[in-house]
């Protein structure tokens, strides 16, 4: 017979699952750990983020990827995630040792109902989204610049710049 423990944290699985298949979001179960499931969240700026959610013995944990280590304006850059930190339900900005940007939270799993997972779903979504173009403008200004000179040069499309033609235009030419 299964333990208090052991139940508890199988309905909980169960109530991700169920939750993941409700709001219609694509997710699997990775062969080598049968308590967590990776999602995969539809975004307009950001295409797509992949979030982590896993039940542990006390806690389900959600881990996002945002965006890789600033290239430049690094102060600026983080200083901007952790501005935002006070401003979030149930998850954080949280870097890497690379530098490497996520979101992280932790719910205990008394509280794992099917509204709390698809507030913390839409929070990541918020939070890994919303702000994507910012993230870039702020730590990638200069190879955004690049790309575009590189692809107006060969004639390419920069249809996927067009957010960004206040830094690559005439207008933002400059030292």
């Amino acid at each position: 017979m299964d333990s208090p423990r052991a139940q508890t944290r199988a309905q909980a699985l169960d109530v991700v699952r169920s939750a993941l298949d409700d709001a219609g979001v694509a997710w699997e179960q990775p062969t080598d750990d049968p308590y967590a499931c990776v999602a995969t969240l539809p975004g307009s700026r950001k295409l797509s983020t992949t979030c982590s959610l896993r039940v542990g013995e006390h806690t389900l944990s959600v881990n996002a990827f945002v965006v890789r280590h600033a290239d430049e304006n690094h102060e600026a850059f983080y200083r901007w995630l952790l501005e935002r930190n006070t401003r979030m339900y149930g998850i954080a900005y949280a870097v890497d040792r690379l530098g490497d940007v996520y979101l992280a939270g932790r719910l205990p799993l008394a509280a794992v109902t099917a509204e709390e997972v698809d507030r913390l779903l839409g929070a990541v979504l918020t939070h890994a989204d919303e702000p994507f173009n910012t993230l870039l403008e702020l730590g990638f200004a200069t190879a955004i610049r690049r790309e575009w000179e590189w692809r107006t040069k060969r004639g390419e499309s920069t249809r996927n710049l067009d957010a960004f033609t206040h830094l690559t235009g005439p207008a933002a030419e400059g030292p």
